[in-house]
């Protein structure tokens, strides 16, 4: 995809109805060549839109008409370009423990979990978390401090669990993991959140809180390559589960391959979350999307899709059994 086509795929499909600054940036950019000639310069893992928007508001550029916003980056080009050569996007949308929750409670626990591509792990607990879907009644983890509280709209029928997986045991991969201790990752974790949705900003902060009081054992590495020796490290007895969200894009197809091969082969099961395309499924499987205007995810279980998902955990639509056979529930234990 050329940088203006990215540009404007983004504004259309990501941005648009939920961030009126980033859908006019992202179209902004698209139609500048000068800006366009200054993003392609840049190696193509630095070009992304998400990248690219919370380099420059790392750096000082506040949410603003594109005009603004071109007059500032080109003026800060140098400390933008160098942010998005240091940084990657790691978004650490804990939302999205709704939209995975009701699959992950179809697995036999005990669980340890293990998240690739975890950037700071916040998603890492999802028994920690509170969930509301729809107008249902609120599934809270037992704890003397008010949990956070995810809300998830829910269309299908939607197997909303009665109680929490037990998680006994959690680890993350990332290349670079972002620690919650650290005020500048911690800074970048919230710039990457789109300037007008203040929900998600305190909805992250709480997160960060919850993993600073017990933090994540987040291994710098390879998805391929660090993933055998997290799951030997994994809790005798429990069912192995790794999952993942908005990852699988950035890789390779060859490497994604490989991956889904090596879950397999190490006996895992496996809950992916991904955008349109990332991973090939069955039409027969797949309904068609009930908002093809925006790139929902897709919700799958060991290869088998079982939802959409609004990409931030907002909504979550089922599919029923006519679209694919339910969750596999042979489990897998290690």
């Amino acid at each position: 995809m050329q940088t203006a086509d990215l540009y404007r795929w983004f504004a259309s499909y990501e941005a648009r109805r939920k961030s009126p600054c980033f859908e006019a940036w992202a179209t902004g950019v698209a139609e500048d060549p000068e800006v366009l000639a200054m993003i392609d310069a840049l190696p193509p893992r630095q070009r992304q839109p998400n990248l690219l928007f919370a380099a420059a508001r790392f750096v000082g550029v506040e949410p603003g008409p594109f005009e603004e916003f071109r007059t500032a980056v080109v003026e800060r080009w140098d400390e933008v370009s160098d942010i998005t050569a240091l940084r990657r996007t790691q978004t650490n949308e804990v939302g999205r423990c709704a939209t995975l929750l009701p699959a992950l409670a179809t697995i036999p626990g005990p669980i340890s979990l293990i998240e690739v591509g975890a950037s700071a792990g916040l998603c890492l607990y999802p028994d920690r978390l509170a969930y509301r879907y729809g107008t249902g009644p609120i599934l809270a983890p037992d704890t003397e401090d008010e949990p956070l509280l995810l809300d998830c709209d829910v269309d299908g029928p939607v197997p909303v669990p009665d109680a929490l997986p037990e998680v006994v045991w959690r680890a993350g991969i990332d290349l670079n993991p972002l620690d919650v201790r650290d005020p500048d990752d911690v800074r970048w974790l919230e710039t990457l959140v789109w300037p007008e949705q203040q929900h998600r900003l305190a909805r992250l902060r709480a997160a960060v809180e919850i993993a600073r009081a017990d933090p994540p054992n987040l291994v710098a590495g390879d998805l391929v390559a660090a993933l055998p020796q997290l799951v030997a490290s994994a809790s005798e007895g429990s069912t192995v589960v790794v999952f993942h969200s908005a990852v699988l894009n950035y890789v390779t197809p060859e490497v994604r391959s490989e991956f889904i091969a090596l879950v397999d082969a190490l006996g895992c099961r496996w809950l992916s979350n991904e955008g349109p395309g990332v991973i090939e499924f069955s039409t027969a499987t797949l309904p068609p999307s009930p908002d093809p205007t925006t790139g929902l995810f897709t919700v799958a279980l060991d290869g088998t899709p079982l939802a959409y998902a609004d990409p931030h955990g907002s909504s979550l639509h089922w599919f029923d059994h006519r679209h694919g056979p339910p969750p596999d529930e042979s489990g897998r234990q290690r």
